[in-house]
């Protein structure tokens, strides 16, 4: 006897769905774990060979147990008991706040993301956008730096192509775990930076509880010898010049650091700067309160016209690079001689004595960072045109202006970077991107800035301007 059975629709496409997940949960997804991690490690034998600073085995773990270990941690315990008594709630929903926390923070470094496609998108488009150069290196201190200590870059924040460029041109020595604000929490886009090894942090949080997750995460990576990078700044420069400080990720660092342990803990100064920042006019409208607020939507819209823009100049062949970028490498810090050179033990010093060795370790980690920036064409044209925004000059009294105050850059000790070591040709090519952006109005050979303009062209002026401030200062 045979018949026919009818299923509903409604009851066949749930079923057809949860048979599709079991197919792809059960077989599929293993198979591609299983391909991705075997690729994983056989680049990471690949660049061990070449790595300085090897990629460390806390990065290697699978992130779910990191996230085990990290809610589990005995102080991140504590801290949820304390949470929950605080509010009189049940210790299991302080708990649930943790598991999330640690699930939004902690990264999944893959190491074949990083070196083959992490690598190659940053090499690829630093080089298209810009011509990407290295100014200064201290090259022995670099070796001397002890292959199993905690290295940590401390740079300055100009442009979210920071974290491209910097991962790119140190791609040759170590990985970087970066410290990367809500912005970056778009599907896709998070799930490839997590890869890469960054974490997420939220700019700003007053939850108390989320701050001692968060430094339990800085601190147990720290730990392991992670190599990461730091903007003690916070966030984008909003005018062009250095924004103030702060200390808070250094202090996470920091705090349970024992100079007699294993490892050092290596803070190296990083400065760079752009002939022109993508984000220049968008950091600038947002520091002005009398501005209108944008929608996504409006600011979606500005983005894809600025992308447009570019490829029809493009495809008119009139498309020209961003000018230059570059990065200048500074003198390594150890924080075990600084601890010896100040007789401090840094896990027994009371919050507000740490404090305070934490900002003056700060202090001068960012004076050091300031002192490295490059001063670049754009710039450096840019400091002459506003200190005169009526003035007309020729090209011959530009570069001869320009000539001056680059010796008296010099006098302080900046590092500038001259392409093809031709300072007429620099002073031109900064002009000629001034020019080309309608920031400097060209009428027969003579160049006038334009007077609505001179925001933007301060915001660049203002990338060196403390270094023109210490010559001053150095001189009297």
């Amino acid at each position: 006897m045979s018949g026919s059975i009818e299923i509903p629709l409604w009851l066949l496409l749930p079923g057809a769905a949860l048979a599709l997940w079991a197919l792809l949960d059960r077989l599929l997804l293993p198979s591609a774990r299983w391909y991705v991690r075997s690729r994983a490690a056989k680049v990471l034998a690949e660049v061990g060979q070449r790595l300085k600073i090897h990629v460390r085995p806390f990065q290697q773990i699978r992130r779910q147990v990191l996230i085990d270990r990290l809610i589990f941690d005995d102080k991140v315990q504590q801290a949820a008991q304390a949470f929950a008594d605080a509010r009189q709630m049940p210790r299991e929903v302080a708990l649930d706040q943790v598991q999330r926390y640690a699930r939004e923070i902690v990264p999944a470094f893959n190491a074949y993301v990083y070196f083959r496609i992490g690598y190659w998108i940053g090499k690829r488009v630093s080089q298209a956008l810009y011509r990407v150069r290295i100014g200064l290196t201290d090259p022995a201190a670099l070796e001397a730096i002890p292959a199993d200590a905690t290295v940590v870059f401390v740079m300055n924040h100009r442009s979210n192509m920071d974290y491209i460029v910097a991962s790119y041109l140190v791609a040759e020595r170590a990985t970087l775990s970066y410290a990367v604000g809500e912005w970056a929490r778009v599907i896709g886009l998070q799930q490839l930076i997590r890869a890469m090894g960054a974490y997420f942090v939220r700019r700003n949080s007053k939850d108390e509880l989320y701050r001692r997750v968060l430094e339990r995460y800085i601190a147990m990576a720290t730990e392991a010898g992670v190599t990461q990078a730091v903007y003690p700044e916070g966030g984008l420069t909003k005018d062009g010049a250095l924004r103030e400080p702060r200390f808070g990720v250094i202090d996470y660092m920091l705090r349970g650091y024992h100079h007699e342990g294993e490892r050092d803990l290596i803070f190296l100064p990083l400065g760079l700067n752009y002939d022109r920042v993508l984000e220049d006019r968008t950091q600038l409208r947002s520091a002005d309160a009398t501005a209108a607020r944008l929608s996504r939507w409006q600011a979606a819209w500005r983005t894809l016209r600025f992308v447009g823009a570019q490829l029809g100049l493009l495809l008119r062949s009139r498309w020209h690079r961003f000018g230059y970028v570059c990065v200048n490498f500074g003198t390594p810090v150890s924080v075990r001689a600084w601890t010896a050179e100040r007789g401090i033990a840094w896990p027994q010093l009371a919050r507000e004595t740490r404090q305070a060795e934490v900002a003056a370790l700060g202090r001068h980690l960012m004076a050091q960072v300031a002192g490295l920036i490059p001063v670049l064409p754009v710039p450096l044209v840019a400091t002459l045109m506003v200190a005169d925004m009526k003035r007309t000059r020729s090209e011959f009294e530009i570069k001869s202006e320009v000539g001056a105050l680059v010796r008296q850059l010099q006098a302080g000790g900046a590092r500038l970077y001259v392409p093809r070591q031709d300072l007429d040709y620099a002073v031109g090519a900064g002009l000629r991107m001034l020019v080309q952006r309608h920031l400097v109005d060209e009428q027969q050979g003579l160049f006038t800035p334009r007077a609505g303009e001179e925001p933007l062209l301060r915001y660049y002026a203002n990338s060196i301007a403390h270094l023109l401030r210490t010559e001053t200062t150095t001189g009297e």
